[in-house]
């Protein structure tokens, strides 16, 4: 009995070392966004999600000889839905933070831009501190990090939650909030559009590492290690052979990326 319990702990060792006992069939995988972030991801009149995350993620795909599937998400219930097995990765401009990797596993980043506040063009808004906004009533994305930033930081504002920016944008430009924050490339895209003209950019914010974390990366569940190690490498090889710069060209005139 004893023999025969060291030969299947052996045996087992083995299996688990050669990724046989737990190994999963990653050629197709499921993917979860919150298609309402252009321009990182949004669905175009047809109703197909795009971006530059859904771009990313297909050429990493495609590298890793995988197929993505998409899955439109509210973003506050993404994290909850990724966990609960509803998709297997997240690809939604998802911030690398130590309080989310409490419950779930991220990629290497793949961008990194930082935090800003719009407001009215005829605000009277200088600065993007806590004693600039002052009294101010300001709109974040629920479930964010610009929403965690928002309360820790400025505490003698009102901040209003909304389940995706449209919402925000639309109490923005009508007068109902004096100020948006959100990421930089997102708030200055919709800057250049007709519904954005009413609005100015305020200031960028330096960014909190414990706050809005290292960049944007790829959410996997605990215990898919082999699938963050196949992302990794995506992004790796994209990165080198020049997809990515490609791919970022089309949406960007500067490197996305980040330090």
């Amino acid at each position: 009995m004893r023999i025969g319990s060291r030969l299947t702990v052996a045996a087992l060792a083995l299996v688990a070392a050669t990724g046989f006992a737990s190994a999963k069939d990653w050629t197709t995988i499921r993917v979860g966004t919150d298609a309402t972030y252009p321009p990182f991801e949004s669905q175009d009149s047809g109703g197909k999600i795009v971006g530059f995350d859904i771009e990313i993620l297909d050429a990493i795909c495609a590298d890793i000889k995988a197929t993505c599937t998409y899955v439109n998400q509210d973003f506050d219930g993404i994290i909850p839905a990724l966990v609960a097995g509803k998709f297997d990765v997240i690809d939604s401009s998802i911030s690398i933070t130590p309080e989310r990797e409490k419950t779930i596993e991220f990629t290497d980043k793949y961008y990194n831009t930082p935090a800003a506040i719009i407001a009215p063009k005829d605000s009277d808004l200088k600065g993007v501190t806590k004693a600039d906004l002052a009294g101010k009533s300001i709109g974040v994305q629920s479930s964010t990090t610009h929403a965690t930033y928002a309360e820790k930081t400025f505490t003698d504002s009102t901040i209003k939650y909304y389940p995706s920016l449209d919402p925000a944008k639309l109490d923005l430009s009508s007068g109902r909030i004096d100020a948006m924050n959100d990421d930089v490339v997102v708030l200055t895209d919709w800057l250049k559009t007709p519904d954005g003209a009413c609005c100015k950019l305020v200031g960028t914010i330096k960014p909190v590492p414990e706050i809005h974390g290292i960049g944007a990366g790829f959410g996997v569940r605990k215990g898919d290690g082999d699938l963050k190690a196949l992302l990794n490498k995506g992004i790796a090889d994209i990165r080198a052979n020049g997809a990515y710069k490609t791919i970022q060209d089309k949406y960007f005139t500067f490197d996305v990326y980040g330090d």
